[in-house]
């Protein structure tokens, strides 16, 4: 198998040729034909993700074809197309597991993080967390679903029946949160970089009834907001146009340093939540809404040879929508 490889935090990824992988009992083996680029890809390049087991294949937005069963396994038949996300193994057994609550397990394991990921032509991953895509439309067209969706998802949830929707960050999980807000009935504002003219446009293309720059206030106070750009100062930014009784939620694992902000910014019953990772009911879930809300994302294909690139372009705030590395491309 060919992938690229992290050996150390900041140092360019390498593309190396290793040993098939083969899958244990309870695996499957992946033949990998997309994967999505994350913004959490960028946080384990860049060593801001504690615990890092170097050396390290990258991806979590994987999209490929099961070409090889482990013992155990008998919810996959070989060939069929499968998407692999964050969550890559729960314990089953801690507090957390026991009461619905495996997204915040004691000892998971993460893809492309804690385990190999998908900057890789095959991947072994857990049979229980892989997710049927039938129906989801091309493989390249589907990676970001599995991250970018998955969490946008999770998100959304979380701000319950708010209808006026502020999301900053219209990147690959703010443009697909904003086509199932839509499809619900909510408002949605779009904040970006001062400068994204081509985020703003997207936003309004998808439906947003107002999209401006992150300092910018709408003309009317929002009932939620979503922030996934990983700037702590958002949240300040976040709870001004937010209403009494409203609820900022931050979408990402890994944000900067909040800064120090007046408590009346908070008081009046305002919510600042988390969310963390996922749980296999949110796949479920979401990927049944995104086939009833016929979500359709915005892509970008690279080959695999040019994750080093994508990264830096990811860093620059270059992209529009979602990039994805094609294995063979």
């Amino acid at each position: 198998m060919q992938a690229m490889v992290l050996h150390k935090a900041r140092a360019p990824l390498q593309l190396e040729t290793l040993a098939d992988p083969e899958p244990g009992p309870g695996e499957i083996r992946i033949r990998v034909s997309a994967c999505g680029v994350c913004r959490t890809d960028l946080h384990l390049y860049d060593g801001e993700l504690p615990d890092i087991p170097y050396p390290i294949i990258p991806g979590h937005e994987i999209v490929g074809y099961v070409d090889r069963i482990g013992g155990d396994v008998v919810a996959h038949q070989l060939g069929a197309r499968v998407g692999i996300a964050w969550l890559g193994h729960t314990c089953g057994h801690c507090g957390f597991c026991i009461r619905g609550a495996e997204n915040l397990c004691d000892t998971p394991a993460f893809t492309g993080y804690t385990r190999n990921g998908g900057y890789a032509t095959h991947a072994v991953v857990d049979a229980d967390y892989a997710f049927p895509l039938d129906g989801l439309g091309d493989d390249i067209a589907a990676a970001p679903l599995l991250c970018a969706g998955l969490i946008g998802w999770r998100s959304l949830v979380m701000v319950g029946d708010a209808e006026r929707l502020g999301i900053y960050g219209f990147g690959a999980a703010g443009h697909i949160v904003a086509q199932v807000a839509r499809w619900q009935g909510r408002q949605i504002y779009a904040f970006t970089r001062e400068d994204d003219r081509a985020a703003q446009d997207l936003a309004l293309q998808l439906g947003a009834s107002w999209a401006g720059a992150s300092d910018q206030h709408p003309d009317v106070a929002l009932d939620a907001a979503i922030i996934y750009a990983p700037a702590g100062e958002l949240i300040p930014a976040a709870l001004r146009v937010v209403r009494k009784g409203g609820r900022v939620v931050c979408g990402g694992i890994h944000m900067s340093d909040v800064p120090s902000f007046p408590y009346s910014l908070l008081w009046g019953e305002r919510q600042i939540m988390s969310v963390a990772n996922l749980t296999r009911q949110d796949g479920h879930d979401f990927l049944r809404v995104a086939r009833e809300a016929q979500i359709r994302t915005h892509t970008t294909p690279y080959p695999l040879s040019d994750a080093n690139a994508v990264l830096a372009r990811l860093r620059r705030g270059e992209m529009t929508g979602a990039a994805v590395l094609v294995p063979g491309a």
